[in-house]
């Protein structure tokens, strides 16, 4: 802080982390102001308490804990039991049928990301990431020495892949082609049809597709979820998950890696041999959470399903519906799926905010509202919004916002209106 101004000096992209950004923006809070800290800017419901997790999974952890049969090591891979429910729950989205050899649990889909990235790493190889995406693909990547090749998301075209970009970034050492599906930061959907062409794009390359479905039938839009894995016969497809979106549950970091690949194109004895290895060296989610995932995934109820979803509905609207009203923003496409959308910063119009950056912390400072500079995802003067809010925590957001943006709006602009 210097003369009353923040020094908000960006990281290089491969080391950027939202939980980072999100950090340095509570920090630049001012203490003065009377008005109530709404954060928009972290992926995380369990924040608001209209977002919680069904019953059935407090209690299947309860009776696992207290059943005194879960307090020692798990096998490295995760309990036989639990890679048997979630290949269970998966396959019955899909054409084939997946054993529980094929699924490795993990401590969230972070360290799933880390998995399949360590797994495809090999000298001078390089991987595909969607921008806008996910930093913590760069962050991983950086640290494996892959090295990183964007390809876009195109807003117009409802945050399609630009799959001529992936065809001409893609060579001979091209080891993996990450999409987000729903998306994340850009709440979109993908159609079966679009995702039959990444397939055919990945067949034709020659390299597998790591699909990121953490947000997986989180949707509410026109497209209904098709898993990337529909596709496994076609090219290998590496899934990466969790019940930490659809049960609300970040917290219990328990995640999934999973292949799909009936042809067998990808998977061998010595690929699985060298994952077990990688899995022998990571700390796995708890054994007593691990043990109630079948009890969570059998028995939970369509009912919670359908109240988060039409809570997540309820709550995209209003965020579509008020950003209309802010001159400065603009959202190319009402949200579709997952719990963040991508808005458009027209900083033209703005007397004194430089970019999408400066405008988080000014925000951050005068309004007690917390959103993420679209610069931590990829796009610059752009902004992600989580709206996983109650909906009156999010219209107040919104509505400073909107307070926020006319106040600093560039005075002929103002007069025109």
């Amino acid at each position: 802080m210097e003369n009353g101004s923040v020094n908000h000096e960006m990281e290089t992209a491969s080391t950027i982390t939202i939980k980072g950004i999100l950090s340095l923006l509570m920090q630049n809070l001012d203490e003065n102001n009377c008005k109530r800290l709404i954060p928009l800017g972290m992926g995380d419901p369990t924040l608001y308490s209209c977002f919680h997790t069904t019953h059935v999974a407090g209690q299947a952890v309860v009776e696992a804990l207290q059943s005194d049969k879960f307090n020692g090591y798990s096998p490295t891979v995760g309990l036989p039991q639990t890679r048997r429910a979630i290949a269970e729950y998966l396959s019955s989205d899909l054409p084939y049928k997946l054993s529980c050899d094929d699924v490795f649990i993990t401590s969230g889909c972070t360290q799933a990301i880390d998995v399949a990235l360590t797994m495809l790493a090999r000298p001078g190889a390089n991987v595909l990431i969607p921008r806008p995406g996910f930093p913590i693909y760069e962050l991983c990547a950086t640290f494996r020495r892959l090295e990183i090749r964007y390809y876009d998301l195109l807003p117009e075209n409802g945050w399609e892949v630009d799959l001529d970009s992936v065809e001409a970034l893609a060579d001979q050492n091209t080891v993996g082609f990450v999409i987000i599906n729903p998306g994340n930061p850009c709440g979109n959907v993908y159609s079966y049809q679009h995702l039959k062409k990444i397939a055919e794009t990945a067949e034709k390359l020659k390299i597998p597709v790591i699909a990121d479905e953490v947000y997986g039938h989180l949707v509410f839009g026109d497209n209904p979820f098709v898993p990337m894995g529909v596709f496994g016969s076609m090219v290998p497809v590496l899934t990466l998950g969790s019940l930490s979106k659809r049960w609300i549950v970040p917290g219990w970091r328990l995640g999934w890696f999973v292949i799909n690949d009936p042809s067998c194109m990808f998977k061998n004895p010595k690929i699985i041999e060298r994952i077990k290895k990688y899995f022998d060296i990571l700390g796995g989610p708890a054994t007593f959470i691990q043990a109630a995932v079948p009890h969570i995934i059998e028995q939970t109820d369509n009912v919670f399903f359908k109240k988060t979803i039409n809570t997540l509905k309820q709550t995209s609207d209003i965020c579509w519906d008020m950003i209309k009203e802010i001159p400065c923003l603009t959202c190319p496409q009402k949200p579709q799926g997952s719990m963040a959308v991508m808005i458009k910063l027209n900083i033209s119009s703005l007397e004194d905010i430089s970019d999408d950056i400066d405008f988080c912390f000014r925000l951050a400072k005068e309004e007690s509202v917390i959103i993420l500079p679209g610069t931590a995802v990829g796009l610059k003067n752009w902004l992600r919004i989580t709206f996983a809010a109650d909906p009156q925590s999010l219209k107040e957001a919104l509505g400073r916002l909107k307070s926020f943006c006319k106040r600093h709006t560039k005075l002929m602009l103002q007069q025109q209106q």
